[in-house]
């Protein structure tokens, strides 16, 4: 019964794909959670997990995204205990865990479902996985107020888990996660059930309570904006491996692969191959015929196939933004959707009727009308060439 208050869920998961980005396994031995060389399969020939070695630092808020089925939750699950790793190695202040019992980990877990228990008070819940691990009743009693006080909750003590909203239960599940004050916490998609806004604003409660507290949080999640706005580093998954580790705003503005551009935020894509190569930037030539220009990021060699990533914010009308030597491409205008502080033009650029520029509202901005033809163009800098996957 006692592993209710740690865990649930799976998947499938793990990491490195270039070796320039193979994830931090050159300083572990600093790392608070360390997973060395670890691989996981089900059946005993498929890897699910294919040698993750990965280091989150001691109070580090550390989310592990991706979509379903890419490896996110399994990984967790093995810190947590509840799914053993083939082979490899994981770490907890230095100590291997692989063979500890996951109520033995002293690892606080947060559920989607909550994962009250219906017949006990408020106060009984967080209370149990104190009385088990053999607290006195007084200090129960102050440990308890002072959980619930961190989530603003110490006025329900009393009430039953059925008399609370989604966000108050949700509340509680992570009242009863830090009220025995753990150093690490796993998080598994826990706000999932909650609606828009209450999810923002649980959001940045956790996250202020993460680092008040100091403590060291493994989250996972497959929604993208939660991550870039809780993280301190995000571990982007797919195909069991972490396709790339980098704080937020590198993820978003330096990705380093296609998949991560795509899966990360809004963004624009051409295909084309690298016509030329000087420093960091190159001359791409879309499949269209225009030549545009880029940064070179995971291609080397002139013929290659490419598949050029900008994001929308990025995209200008305007020239005078733009160094006079950048290349400019026509765009014939499909769409103009006013968005209040934002306007969001679609347009068709080099085939791709899905091409998006995003602009600020401001008094001097244009607002296109669908039907003309404009220019635009991009600093080399933010339009990044990658691989083209076939």
């Amino acid at each position: 019964m006692l592993l209710g208050f740690y865990l649930g869920h799976e998947e499938s998961g793990i990491p490195p794909i270039y070796g320039e980005i193979n994830v931090v396994a050159a300083q572990q031995s600093d790392g608070f959670v360390v997973y060395d060389g670890v691989q996981k399969s089900y059946d005993g020939e498929t890897l699910v997990v294919k040698d993750l070695n990965l280091s989150v630092a001691k109070g580090e808020f550390l989310t592990m995204l991706g979509p379903s089925g890419s490896g996110k939750t399994t990984c967790l699950m093995m810190l947590a205990g509840f799914e053993t790793a083939t082979s490899g190695e994981i770490l907890l202040d230095g100590k291997p865990i692989n063979s500890v019992p996951p109520h033995k980990r002293g690892i606080g877990m947060v559920f989607q479902n909550y994962a009250l228990f219906p017949h006990m008070t408020v106060g009984e819940n967080l209370s149990f996985p104190l009385e088990v691990r053999g607290m006195g009743k007084s200090e129960r009693e102050k440990s308890v107020m002072r959980a619930l006080d961190m989530v603003q909750m110490g006025a329900f003590v009393n009430r039953r888990p059925a008399q609370l909203s989604g966000g108050q239960q949700q509340r509680i599940a992570l009242a009863r996660a830090l009220v025995f004050q753990p150093e690490l916490v796993l998080m598994d998609e826990p706000l999932g059930a909650l609606d828009k806004q209450l999810r923002e604003h649980m959001q940045f409660e956790i996250t202020r309570l993460a680092h008040d507290l100091g403590i060291t949080t493994v989250y996972v999640t497959h929604d993208q904006t939660e991550a870039l706005t809780m993280s301190d580093n995000v571990a982007v998954f797919e195909d069991g491996r972490i396709q790339q580790l980098a704080p937020p705003d590198v993820l978003y503005e330096e990705p380093r692969n296609s998949f991560v551009a795509q899966f990360i935020g809004e963004n624009n894509t051409i295909d084309g191959v690298i016509k030329e190569i000087k420093g960091e930037t190159c001359v791409v030539q879309l499949d269209g015929g225009v030549l545009i220009d880029a940064k070179p990021i995971n291609v080397s060699k002139v013929g290659e196939r490419t598949r050029v990533s900008i994001r929308p914010e990025r995209v200008e009308a305007n020239k005078d933004r733009l160094a006079e030597d950048a290349h400019t491409i026509k765009a014939e205008v499909l769409e103009f959707i006013y968005m209040g502080d934002v306007f969001r033009t679609r347009l068709k650029v080099a085939g791709n009727e899905n091409f998006v520029m995003k602009t600020r509202n401001a008094p001097d901005q244009v607002r296109h009308k669908p039907g003309s033809m404009i220019e635009i163009g991009w600093m080399p800098q933010d339009c990044r060439a990658l691989d083209c996957p076939e």
